[in-house]
C-alpha cells in the first residue's frame, strides 16, 4: 500500500470515528437529559471537557503528538468560549429534539461563513455558496417540519450557533480573544 493510500485510509478512519463518536455522544446526552431526567447540563459539559482533557494528556504521554508553545491568554479565552458553546449546545439538546439539535449543528457552517464575510470580507467560491444554499434549504425544511420546536430551545440553539461560530473563527484566525482573565 502506498503512502498516499495509507493517508487516505487513516483520514477516512478518523472521520468515521469522529462521526460515530459524535452521534453516540448526542444520543447518550439526549437519553440522559430527556429520558433519565438528568437536568445538570453544566455538569454534563464539565464531564465532556474532563474526558477531553484526560484523553489529550494520555495521547501526549503516548507521544501521539508533541507539545508546542502557545499564547496562554488566547487559549484560555478560546477555552472559555468553547466551554460556553458546548454548554449551550447541551442545553439546546435538553429543550429540543435530536433532529433540531443536529440542524443546529449544521447551521454552524453557513453562519461561520456569513460572519467571516461580514466582518473579515472573506470571499467564498460559487461552488461553496451553492453547497451552503442547498444545506440551508435542508436545514430550513427540517426545522419547519420539526414538531418539537419551542422558543427557549430555539434561543439556546441560536446562542449555541453564535458562540460556536465565534470560537471557530477565533481559533482559525488566531486572533487573541479580549477577555479579562
Amino acid at each position: 500500500m502506498s503512502e498516499g493510500q495509507k493517508f487516505q485510509l487513516g483520514t477516512v478512519g478518523a472521520l468515521s470515528l469522529s462521526v460515530v463518536s459524535s452521534v453516540s455522544i448526542v444520543i447518550c446526552n439526549k437519553a440522559l437529559i430527556s429520558t433519565l431526567g438528568f437536568t445538570f447540563a453544566t455538569t454534563l459539559t464539565s464531564w465532556h471537557l474532563l474526558v477531553t482533557f484526560c484523553s489529550l494528556h494520555m495521547a501526549l504521554w503516548m507521544k501521539l503528538f508533541e507539545h508546542k508553545p502557545f499564547d496562554a491568554r488566547a487559549v484560555m479565552g478560546f477555552g472559555i468560549l468553547n466551554g460556553i458553546s458546548i454548554g449551550l449546545l447541551n442545553l439546546s439538546l435538553g429543550f429540543n429534539s435530536v433532529g433540531f439539535y443536529q440542524m443546529t449543528k449544521l447551521a454552524i457552517i453557513p453562519c461561520t461563513v456569513l460572519l467571516e464575510t461580514l466582518f473579515f470580507r472573506k470571499q467564498f467560491s460559487r461552488s461553496i455558496q451553492l453547497s451552503l444554499t442547498i444545506l440551508l434549504m435542508g436545514v430550513g425544511i427540517a426545522t419547519v417540519t420539526d414538531l418539537q420546536l419551542n422558543v427557549l430551545g430555539s434561543i439556546l440553539s441560536l446562542l449555541a450557533v453564535l458562540t460556536t461560530c465565534v470560537a471557530q473563527i477565533v481559533s482559525l484566525a488566531e486572533v487573541p480573544l479580549l477577555i479579562a482573565i
